[in-house]
């Protein structure tokens, strides 16, 4: 039997908290080792694990994998979350690449001067409830079932809840024009694998503060 996937990154959430969600929700268990010092990236990097000298880096299935998207895809497809065709694959991508550009506008909040964060984070909120939030409002709103994308969990539905609570963070009602992923919300976050992972004291990240900033930008000199 393969030992537990081994993921390699900081403390906080960054581009790894997808993977850990993704695992979570597929109900497999996975180890951390945290990068929490310039020397301990620079060593990842001599010895040679980083096939383009950057983390996120996930060992699974006797792959040290990197880049996030690869790495999804990878997690999704091995746990039959990405659909049961290319045409699933594809929806399942678009809406996954949405959740993605919202997700990353918040990531960065935090490292942004602050002089320039009001304003970002009320971009943050125009964008989520003008651009992002309405098409899945709509697409659940269409097809009338209770996942995006063929009426099964899939990877879409997991990214989806992971961004409904980040900009929930930024602006606790912005679900309030939105009643069915309002529901949506409710029902995948009664998932047990789900609910397990949103329950204190799991591999949940907190969302980032000003004290992980000053970690990150020792560790990666930005």
């Amino acid at each position: 039997m393969a030992g537990k996937p081994k993921l390699h990154y900081t403390k906080g959430r960054g581009k790894m908290e997808s993977i850990r969600w993704l695992l979570a929700a597929a109900g497999v268990e996975f180890e951390e080792q945290f990068i929490e010092t310039k020397e301990d990236l620079e060593k990842l990097r001599n010895d040679g694990v980083l096939l383009f000298q950057q983390v996120p880096m996930v060992e699974i299935d006797g792959m040290r994998m990197v880049q996030t998207r690869a790495i999804l895809s990878y997690i999704a497809a091995k746990y039959n979350l990405y659909g049961k065709d290319l045409k699933e694959r594809a929806w399942i991508d678009m809406y996954v690449e949405g959740t993605t550009d919202l997700m990353g506008m918040i990531m960065y909040l935090p490292f942004q001067p602050a002089d320039t964060k009001e304003k970002n984070l009320a971009l943050i909120i125009e964008r989520a409830t003008t651009r992002y939030l309405p098409v899945y409002e709509k697409a659940l709103k269409d097809h009338g079932q209770d996942y995006l994308v063929g009426n099964k969990l899939s990877w879409a539905d997991i990214h989806l809840l992971e961004a409904i609570l980040m900009s929930e963070e930024c602006k606790p009602d912005i679900l309030s024009a939105f009643p069915l992923l309002q529901a949506f919300k409710g029902r995948i976050s009664n998932i047990p694998t789900i609910k397990k992972f949103l329950q204190p004291g799991s591999q949940r990240k907190p969302p980032t503060d000003e004290k992980f900033v000053a970690v990150v930008r020792k560790i990666f000199n930005i």
